[in-house]
């Protein structure tokens, strides 16, 4: 029995060991597999990290292929610009010096020709000019301010010439005295009226300046002034050496003429062609013309519509502002006018003094909108 006993603890002492073994190799097995899973779990993590990477790498391509084909398209864009801007001015100025050298040779056909001839050629000769006009207020758009100008300068020599012409080949008939006398058709309304002479000498040129204007107010002093539609349609109105005036113009002059005014309130209607300013001083101006030219002028609002552009010179302080004089019948008076009313460049203000491109002048502002003014009572 002993002996069997003893036999049988050598025989479970022998298979102690191989169950050891047996656990061992589970433990080790185990250890393994988990590895393996981790492995494969890292291998998962660096797969999908390197989808994502190659992902945000071909999105980065593409935006950045995208940024080249877009600047690619703005240089082509621009350069097609400047061509077009260069092509426009070369055709403006060949047209320009075309329809120039015209009216030149209209003037030099009076010289030597009978009176019906030559109220024919200066007729011409005004037409063409007017219409000169209306080609450089048309093309401010694309020309530059030096552009602008020497083609004014151009103009305002052709005018001269007209006028000189004119004066030479058709003087005028000495005045003489009739029977009857016609009344003057302005109204106005006197608050404290200064008598001075009617005469307008000794005022300075201003660019544009017919011959003869017929409707007038000059040399007043506190009062408030009026002319009706009838009175100045297509008519050239000059209002000169007026001080701490109220002005009223309604309808749609020709052209309009401010010169040597002095704290005073000027509302016009549309005007046809164009407006012009000099020696303007601490006055409020409501004005709607093609093109507004403003001269010496300083410390002045200008409440404008204009459909080409506004040109100062010589000018500090002017401030500027869209216009808002309204009055019965004004629609029909931009009818009327020709001009436009939906187009209105009133900031766009050529200074011909401030040649500094890129940097605003100094010469004139924007009006603030909470400081514009809306009502216009007398």
């Amino acid at each position: 029995m002993e002996k069997n006993n003893n036999k049988k603890c050598r025989r479970l002492e022998q298979r102690a060991p191989a169950a050891t073994k047996t656990s061992e190799e589970e433990s080790l097995t185990s250890s393994w597999n988990d590895n393996m899973e981790a492995a494969d779990e890292v291998s998962q993590v660096e797969e999908s990290e390197s989808r994502n990477g190659a992902l945000k790498m071909k999105k980065r391509l593409e935006k950045l292929h995208k940024a080249r084909l877009e600047d690619a398209e703005r240089r082509k864009e621009a350069k097609e610009n400047h061509t077009v801007d260069k092509e426009s001015v070369d055709y403006f100025f060949s047209t320009f010096n075309v329809e120039r050298g015209a009216v030149e040779e209209l003037l030099c056909g009076c010289l030597g020709a009978d009176e019906k001839a030559v109220a024919q050629r200066l007729e011409e000769a005004t037409s063409k000019t007017v219409q000169l006009q209306k080609f450089l207020n048309d093309s401010m758009v694309f020309l530059t301010t030096y552009d602008q100008r020497k083609a004014q300068v151009a103009l305002q020599k052709l005018q001269t010439s007209l006028n000189e012409t004119r004066e030479q080949a058709l003087p005028k008939k000495k005045f003489g005295f009739r029977g009857r006398t016609k009344a003057t058709p302005a109204s106005a309304t006197v608050e404290d009226p200064v008598v001075s002479p009617p005469a307008d000498h000794g005022a300075s040129h201003v660019d544009g300046d017919p011959p003869s204007i017929q409707c007038t107010f000059s040399n007043m002093s506190n009062m408030v002034l009026t002319k009706t539609s009838e009175e100045i349609t297509k008519e050239d109105v000059l209002l000169s050496h007026l001080s701490n005036c109220k002005v009223r113009l309604y309808g749609t002059p020709g052209t309009l003429h401010l010169k040597h005014i002095d704290r005073c309130e000027i509302l016009c209607g549309p005007v046809s062609t164009s407006v012009f300013v000099d020696r303007c001083e601490s006055s409020t101006l409501a004005l709607a013309c093609q093109q507004l030219r403003t001269h010496n002028t300083k410390n002045t609002r200008v409440y404008l519509h204009v459909t080409s552009r506004a040109i100062v010179e010589d000018c500090h302080g002017v401030s500027f502002a869209p216009y808002s004089w309204s009055y019965p019948n004004l629609e029909e008076d931009f009818r009327t006018a020709g001009l436009d009313p939906k187009r209105n460049n009133w900031d766009q203000v050529a200074d011909f003094n401030w040649l500094a491109a890129g940097t605003p002048s100094p010469n004139w502002t924007v009006i603030p909108e909470g400081d514009r003014k809306t009502t216009w009572d007398l």
